[in-house]
């Protein structure tokens, strides 16, 4: 058998072909082609394009490069998958391979841009954190709540410090997934390793957002950076649910699931235990939630390559919020916290509740 031309997608050639030859059973499953109404970004779509394009059949130009960035790598599609085919997997290594041809869409290309722009800024300071306490916690907020949500960073800061006991260091070095998910993998691996020489010293390490969790826990590996895998938030709160007081509000609470923190790292429990132990009470539900929750459009680099499509899907998780009986909206995830926010829709962050809710040791 022939080999693919794009070479990282050899390793996927199974996983292709599944999709290629299924009758598009997860079809209903993708955010994205549900509010496009479009074929070709179903996850069959998509697959297919990609498989066609590592073989040969269609040509390397910008519209045919153009549906592997339709993707919000939410995970849906493989939970209605027979085979679980990691679609989004598949779809950032064809990024990647798009990407190093120059055929990446204008959103992704600016993201790229704006992150090297940043990283070479910070490069000529003087980092005066540069001789860390090792007995500092190193916490990895995320830059999508450093940039969008500052309130919620502080507020994971400050929750870490009151569980562990011991001073946080927020971590400088950004993961790296908006490269990522970019395509611009040498980029991505940079970052890489410079947050893995960063938390190398200490003892802990602490990461909030679950979309920096999962790049580090699974898609470091993937590119041949070692790093220790750091602790998430949510168990670290978890852990500690009797030091959490409960809320003197009587306001509802919804929980959204987060995708990279559901889907892609399987804590389900952990988040609602936390919010039970706030409230008094559990969080009330979406029709789909846990490991069928409805994305909110945020992921992916969706909001950067197809805006309208991402705040569509944001508008039809928020509508059914409000279907639903309203109340208060929690998640715990920067890009989903975002995409409510900006579409109108009073938001919290389960970091902010834990923030308030811990007591002193």
């Amino acid at each position: 058998m022939s080999q693919l031309r794009l070479k990282l997608l050899e390793p996927h050639r199974t996983s292709l072909e599944k999709c290629v030859y299924c009758p598009k059973l997860s079809r209903a499953a993708c955010p994205v082609s549900n509010v496009e109404a479009n074929e070709t970004v179903t996850p069959w779509g998509k697959m297919s394009m990609a498989y066609f394009a590592a073989r040969g059949d269609v040509p390397l130009d910008a519209p045919h490069a153009d549906p592997a960035w339709a993707c919000s790598a939410c995970y849906a599609c493989r939970e209605r998958c027979d085979h679980k085919n990691e679609v989004a997997t598949v779809l950032t290594d064809a990024r990647a391979e798009l990407f190093a041809r120059g055929l990446e869409p204008e959103g992704a290309r600016r993201v790229a841009a704006r992150f090297r722009a940043r990283e070479d800024g910070r490069a000529g300071e003087r980092d005066e954190r540069a001789q860390p306490d090792p007995a500092a916690v190193h916490v990895l907020v995320g830059c999508g709540y450093e940039r969008h949500a500052p309130d919620v960073a502080r507020d994971a800061l400050e929750a870490t410090e009151a569980l562990t006991g011991a001073p946080v260091r927020p971590v400088r070095a950004c993961c790296g997934l908006p490269l990522f998910y970019a395509g611009d993998r040498p980029g991505f691996e940079a970052a890489a390793r410079r947050l893995a020489a960063e938390v190398a010293a200490g003892e802990r390490f602490v990461a909030v957002d679950p979309g920096c969790a999962r790049a580090v826990r699974v898609e470091y590996a993937r590119a041949g950076v070692s790093v220790r895998s750091p602790e998430l938030f949510v168990d670290l709160a978890r852990a500690s649910l009797d030091r959490l007081q409960r809320s003197t509000s009587e306001r509802r609470v919804r929980y959204h699931d987060p995708c990279q923190l559901g889907r892609g790292l399987d804590r389900y429990d952990a988040p609602r235990e936390i919010l039970a132990r706030i409230t008094g009470r559990p969080p009330e539900e979406f029709i789909h939630r846990r490991e069928h929750a409805d994305c909110s459009g945020g992921g992916g680099l969706v909001p950067a390559t197809r805006p309208a499509s991402s705040a569509a899907i944001a508008d039809g998780r928020i509508a059914e919020h409000r279907a639903l009986g309203g109340g208060l909206l929690v998640t715990h995830c920067a890009q989903s916290l975002r995409r409510f926010r900006t579409r109108g829709e009073p938001a919290e962050d389960l970091a902010s509740l834990v923030a308030r809710a811990v007591a002193p040791r």
